[in-house]
This record gives structure tokens, C-alpha cells and sequence, in this order.
């Protein structure tokens, strides 16, 4: 978890994107310690409270500055990548529309947050420097001083009034965000770590059996059992496989909220780079986009009332399922351990094992296998017929 929640150490594949999330995520953290003086001025009527620190407080003002300088242009860089250079990744058939924007309006709120908090700064110097009441600390401002120009003929009455809008400003935009974020991509800021301490350690391509099958399978090769014999503690499941979002388990769920779209996964899968339906991302997005239809039947119903619709075919369609190659590329490309394969492969198990419901060809092998204890359509005696062709 701490190597790659908050260490972000799959993130170097990518040194420019890595770069410049690193620049925003420790912006985001160490300029929010500001927000606590903030706080407790707007509660006591004080004034940069924590001033007497002397030394140390130019210190923290002058780093929290240069890093929301770095955080704000990081961000306009985000955007012109998105945006203009319209990389591929971010503008694939599942980014259309809401989610799009959400990414665009978290970049911009960045932005005006950190231009707030500079304008603050700023108009905060020239108020002391004009001797006005309550204003009674200048420190080192290295990057809002090239501001102090903009603002120069305002007057005393109009540098008050931008210093207190933007003060207002920044902490209520913080306060809106927090809002804004649980119902946002955002939102993988909270759920990173969790999801990466939860996540699958065993290797990417080891395929976990569902148990009660397992059981049966043992029942079914050991001669001394007896075959019609059930375990009394052996209830079956109610569905093998998952149809919907209820036959996913928690941490599944909790990956799909976990999700930043930011479409590596998308990127680094070969189904999709071939021209296939499937893109890893999209599935998380369903997954996500699903849950939270059901969560709005529970909260109308009280308890989950059929709407006949369900995660299979209504937002992912078999064409996709089977376009996954279980190579897991996209898990091992997810900067927070994502892993889309499992969902692709429990989905797989319901239309296998409930439906019937699979390709021709897989049918087939199956068949074989079963018939001749090997993927190929020809007899085990005459398996070893490749040695005469020698």
C-alpha cells in the first residue's frame, strides 16, 4: 500500500504524467495544511494566526507558494493534454460526455483554488504594506509578489476586498470540493490506498475456483465417495458466476469506485489496441455506473426491487467478455491495482456455467477435453502419432 498508494511507484511508466500527478498530489496535501490556519482565523477572528512561528512560518508560506504555483501549472498542462493535444486514451467511447467533463472541472477548480490562494497572499502584502489594521505580518511571498503589480491601483478599500473574497473563496471552494469529490473519479484519492492494501497480491494470471465446485469435482474423484452424497454443510450458491453488480464481492465493487479513468488499463490492453469492443476501463465504469442504479432502487424500495435490467447485456455486452485474453496487462498497468480481469472472468463463469452460453470454439475445446483429455479433436491413442512423422 505504501509503495504504491502513496509512494505511486506504477505511475513511472509514464515519467511526464507521473511528474506532474506527483507536483498535484503533494500540492493537494502539504498546501491543505494552510487551510488549517485558514480555519482557525475564520473562527476567532484572527489573522494569520500561526505568524509568531517567525522563521519557520516564511518558510511554510514561501513552500506552500512555490507548490501552488507548480500545482497550477500542472494542471493547465492536464488540461492542454486532454484537451488539445486530445490524447488518445482520454478520448475513447466511454469518455464522452459526464465523464469528460467531471475530469475537466476538477482540473479547473484546482486552478482557481490555487490563483485564489496567490491573490490572497498578494493583496494580503500590499494591505500590510499600506499599514492597514489586523495586517500585521509580511513574510517571504516568492511567487505572489509578481502579483502585487495586478492589483497595485486597486486602493486600500479595493485590496481588502479581493484578499477577503479570495480568502472566502479558497475555503469555501476547498469545503465545496470535499463535497464534489465523493461524486467524482476524484474520489480514487480516498479509495487508493484501501483498494491497493486489498488488493490481489497472488500472481496476475493464477485464476482463484469457486469452492463449491471445487468440492464436487473432489467428491466427483475420489472412489471412495459416495456420488449422490452432499456435504450437510454444502449449500449451493445461488448463481455460479455474476450476472449483476450483487454477484460481485465487496472488493470488486470497491475497485470500480476506485477508478480515475485515466485509461491506462484502456491503453495497454491488446484486445482493444486490435480494433475489439473491449476496453478494460469501461468495464469499471459499468460496474460503477450499475452500483449506482441499484443503490438509488434500494433507496426508493427500501430493499432492491427487479428492474429488469442487469449488469450483463444492459452495460456490458458478451462481445466484450469474450474479447479479454486474460492476460492482464491492464491489472498490471492500473496505477491502484484495479483488477478488471476478475469481474471479465466471473461474468465469463455465469454465461459458462448458467447460460451455456459460450463460443463456438470454446465449446468445442471444452468437449474435447473432456472427451479425449485434451484441447484437440483427435483420440488420446493416437496422441503420440507425431513420432512417426519423424
Amino acid at each position: 500500500m505504501f509503495r504504491v498508494a502513496l509512494g505511486q511507484s506504477k505511475m513511472k511508466t509514464r515519467p511526464v504524467a507521473a511528474l506532474l500527478h506527483l507536483i498535484v498530489y503533494v500540492g493537494f496535501i502539504i498546501i491543505n495544511i494552510e487551510v488549517i490556519e485558514i480555519l482557525i482565523d475564520g473562527l476567532f477572528g484572527t489573522h494569520r494566526v500561526l505568524s509568531p512561528l517567525g522563521g519557520l512560518y516564511d518558510f511554510l508560506i514561501s513552500s506552500f507558494e512555490v507548490l501552488a504555483l507548480m500545482v497550477l501549472v500542472a494542471c493547465v498542462i492536464f488540461l492542454i493534454r486532454r484537451n488539445i493535444l486530445r490524447l488518445a486514451r482520454f478520448h475513447k467511447p466511454e469518455m464522452k460526455g459526464w465523464p469528460s467533463k467531471d475530469a475537466n472541472i476538477i482540473l479547473i477548480t484546482e486552478i482557481l483554488l490555487m490563483s485564489a490562494f496567490l491573490s490572497m497572499n498578494a493583496t494580503d502584502a500590499l494591505l500590510y504594506q499600506a499599514g492597514a489594521d489586523h495586517y500585521h505580518w509580511l513574510g517571504t511571498y516568492p511567487v505572489s509578489q509578481f502579483l502585487q503589480p495586478i492589483f497595485a491601483g486597486m486602493g486600500e478599500a479595493g485590496w481588502h476586498f479581493m484578499e477577503r473574497f479570495t480568502w472566502w473563496f479558497h475555503i469555501v471552494g476547498i469545503l465545496a470540493f470535499l463535497n464534489y469529490l465523493v461524486i467524482s473519479k476524484h474520489f480514487h484519492i480516498i479509495l487508493a490506498f484501501p483498494n491497493t492494501y486489498y488488493s490481489k497480491l497472488d500472481p496476475h494470471g493464477e485464476l482463484n475456483n469457486m469452492e463449491s465446485v471445487t468440492e464436487q469435482v473432489k467428491l466427483m474423484m475420489d472412489p471412495n465417495a459416495d456420488p449422490y452424497a452432499m456435504p450437510a454443510d454444502d449449500t449451493p450458491p445461488e448463481r455460479f458466476g455474476a450476472k449483476d453488480v450483487m454477484d460481485l464481492n465487496w472488493v470488486q465493487l470497491m475497485n470500480a469506485y476506485s477508478c480515475t479513468e485515466c485509461g491506462r488499463c484502456t491503453a495497454e490492453c491488446p484486445a482493444n489496441l486490435t480494433g475489439k469492443k473491449l476496453s478494460p476501463r469501461k468495464i469499471m465504469m459499468d460496474v460503477r455506473d450499475r452500483l449506482e442504479i441499484v443503490g438509488e432502487n434500494v433507496r426508493k424500495n427500501g430493499s432492491f426491487e427487479d428492474d429488469g435490467k442487469s449488469l450483463l447485456d444492459g452495460h456490458i455486452s458478451r462481445e466484450e467478455l469474450w474479447a479479454c485474453t486474460t492476460c492482464n496487462a491492464c491489472a498490471e498497468a492500473c496505477p491502484v491495482n484495479i483488477d478488471p480481469v476478475s469481474i471479465i472472468m466471473d461474468m465469463r463463469r455465469y454465461l459458462v456455467m448458467e447460460e451455456s452460453a459460450a463460443p463456438t470454439e470454446l465449446n468445442l475445446m471444452m468437449t474435447n477435453v473432456e472427451n479425449n483429455g485434451a484441447p484437440w479433436q483427435f483420440a488420446q491413442a493416437d496422441r503420440l502419432n507425431w513420432k512417426d512423422e519423424n
